[in-house]
């Protein structure tokens, strides 16, 4: 199963993108995703898009994208007690307190986008070191250059972290771009979680030519 990890809606204050326009854009260009999940910036306020997931026979969750100060950080299974943890429209959370939140709530932290400046957690590691607790991070985010995901490919198996991939769309068209692969149906944020912490997936990038 492929789902798409990382992407706005215009809940998100730089989103372009209608939910259901994601969908069709999905369906009319035959782009090889199972689903994806939302992921809006400082904020978790859920939406009900189970009929639109079936109509477009898609699985659409939601996560959040949080900012630290190592940069900007994706968060999965987000609970009300993990809300009640930090203020989620905060810029300057400590990553030390999400990912302890995280560890606390049964939810998953990832470090997003990484290898780029100012916004990813390798860019501050000089300064701040490396951070404990971290497993995850994004292997290919849709909207860096090559030469930033792969700065964040080699530091991430020097320090033997796993990877996913999303595409951060904040556009229609840009849906689909990078994804993570997963041998088992997910079909919850729960059986997702689940996924991510047990280390079954992949990082891939996807050909929206085939």
């Amino acid at each position: 199963m492929i789902l798409d990890l990382h992407n706005h809606s215009i809940k998100s204050d730089d989103g372009r993108a209608k939910v259901e326009n994601y969908c069709k854009w999905i369906r009319s260009r035959d782009i090889k995703i199972d689903g994806f999940v939302l992921t809006e910036h400082r904020q978790f306020e859920p939406t009900d898009y189970s009929a639109l997931a079936a109509e477009y026979d898609l699985v659409i969750l939601e996560g959040s994208e949080v900012e630290t100060e190592y940069g900007h950080v994706l968060v999965y299974g987000v609970t009300e007690g993990m809300m009640a943890e930090f203020d989620f429209a905060r810029i300057d959370i400590p990553l030390a307190v999400v990912l302890e939140a995280a560890k606390k709530h049964d939810a998953i932290a990832v470090p997003c986008h990484p290898g780029r400046a100012r916004v990813g957690m390798f860019a501050h590691t000089e300064e701040y070191g490396i951070p404990e607790g971290v497993r995850i991070v994004e292997y290919y985010n849709g909207g860096s250059r090559e030469d930033e995901d792969q700065v964040t490919i080699d530091n991430a198996k020097a320090l033997g972290y796993l990877g996913i991939g999303g595409s951060d769309a904040h556009i229609v068209s840009h849906i689909g771009r990078c994804a993570t692969r997963f041998p088992g149906r997910i079909e919850s944020m729960g059986e997702l979680v689940e996924a991510l912490d047990a280390g079954e997936f992949e990082a891939i990038k996807i050909d929206h030519e085939q």
